[in-house]
């Protein structure tokens, strides 16, 4: 995956602004990935938070498919990883996971979220899911800017994760 981290432009509009954030923190988690092996993509450098570069990738697939395909869509499909006997088994079941194929399952969901959005006339769009603290459906807005909420408070983590394994640092 291209880890294109470039800012939207100052003067944007607001789908292509809020569009060009959400790119810029796809793109930073993934930098914040990139030259690292199998074993410290998965390692939990920080104890005894469960943690890890290889989680924060698994756990951003399936918020990229709940928000856009599950809860915007109201699509019946399955969640990536089966959380029945773990809700946190994106985060924690990394030790056997395939860091190739955590990337594909990103790529592959934030490319079907870019076609969502894409196609959607406006971010005025409902959501065909509610909210179960609401009742009320999520315009469209509301989730592209809960997703780039979501990724920066993840890529806060990611950084600290990526200093304590090589000593990387910054942000874009």
């Amino acid at each position: 995956m291209a880890t294109n981290r470039a800012r939207p432009a100052q003067d944007a509009d607001e789908r292509e602004m809020l569009n060009g954030w959400l790119e810029h923190h796809r793109g930073i988690l993934v930098w914040k990935c990139e030259d690292l092996t199998a074993e410290q993509l998965r390692r939990r450098a920080v104890p005894p938070s469960t943690l890890s570069l290889l989680g924060l990738v698994r756990h951003m697939a399936q918020v990229e498919r709940g928000w856009f395909q599950q809860i915007f869509l109201g699509e019946d499909v399955p969640d990536l990883y089966d959380s029945s006997a773990d809700d946190d088994v994106d985060f924690n079941d990394v030790d056997q996971a395939d860091p190739a194929e955590a990337f594909r399952d990103f790529e592959r969901e934030c490319a079907t979220s870019r076609l969502v959005v894409e196609q959607a006339p406006s971010l005025d769009v409902l959501s065909k899911q509610q909210s179960p603290r609401t009742g009320q459906p999520f315009s469209l807005r509301w989730i592209v800017t809960h997703m780039i909420e979501e990724y920066a408070r993840h890529n806060g983590h990611a950084d600290l994760l990526r200093e304590s394994l090589d000593g990387r640092t910054g942000y874009y």
